[in-house]
């Protein structure tokens, strides 16, 4: 406990601290936990029975990695999100001769785990996962993009990179189309959303599955999410 913290500035320093401490930038992983349980007379459960550096004790297990890049998501933080995006993304671990020799598996599907410790540091793991996956799609497209879903409402919320001038998604609802551009421009301007070129001052589409393809656009500025 952090004493005289407030909830949220309790919840920055710990993910200082989980960046600080289990973001591998030389391996490009992100671990689950440090140090591994090897040599401790404390017993976690299985997760002891691997070798040290290995999935859940002490490798990188992906669910986890993706948990935290959504943390910082939440804080706003893109620059990390942008970072530890890209240091998880299997493409990343497989670009050469020599990259895919450390990592050893398949660099178009996700791993499970990636190992963290010599002699097999940055190896991948059980590949093929559908869970991490999964929680990859719903990272990049909810909380990286920020297309996020709540009922029959959209609500669209980026946390991108500063140099990204704009992005395009087709979004579809049941059977109705819906084009959306963003924008982000470098002035403060205030948050702007329109569909069908009307702008909707709560900031939210309302979807409605009427079988016609609809425009949607979002401003936003650089100093807004500051």
């Amino acid at each position: 406990v952090i004493s005289g913290a407030g909830d949220k500035e309790r919840g920055v320093i710990a993910m200082e601290s989980a960046y600080k401490n289990l973001v591998q930038k030389k391996a490009k992983i992100i671990q689950l936990l440090e140090p591994p349980f090897d040599k401790s007379s404390l017993n976690p459960g299985y997760i002891k029975g691997y070798v040290p550096g290995v999935r859940e004790n002490g490798g990188q297990y992906t669910h986890a990695a993706i948990w935290l890049i959504i943390a910082f998501a939440r804080l706003g933080e893109n620059k990390k999100v942008w970072e530890l995006l890209n240091m998880i993304n299997p493409v990343n671990h497989g670009r050469t001769a020599e990259e895919i020799a450390v990592y050893k598996v398949e660099p178009y599907v996700l791993a499970a785990d990636v190992y963290a410790r010599t002699p097999h540091e940055g190896r991948g793991g059980w590949t093929w996962y559908t869970g991490s996956a999964s929680w990859m799609y719903r990272l990049i497209t909810e909380s990286f993009l920020g297309i996020q879903q709540q009922g029959d409402k959209l609500k669209i919320a980026p946390c991108i990179p500063d140099d990204w001038k704009l992005f395009k998604v087709d979004y579809r609802y049941k059977n109705t189309m819906h084009k959306i551009v963003v924008t982000q421009h470098e002035s403060s301007m205030a948050l702007l959303v329109t569909l069908d070129g009307k702008e909707q001052r709560d900031h939210l589409i309302t979807l409605v599955d009427d079988g016609r393809e609809h425009h949607v656009t979002v401003n936003i500025g650089k100093e807004m999410k500051e």
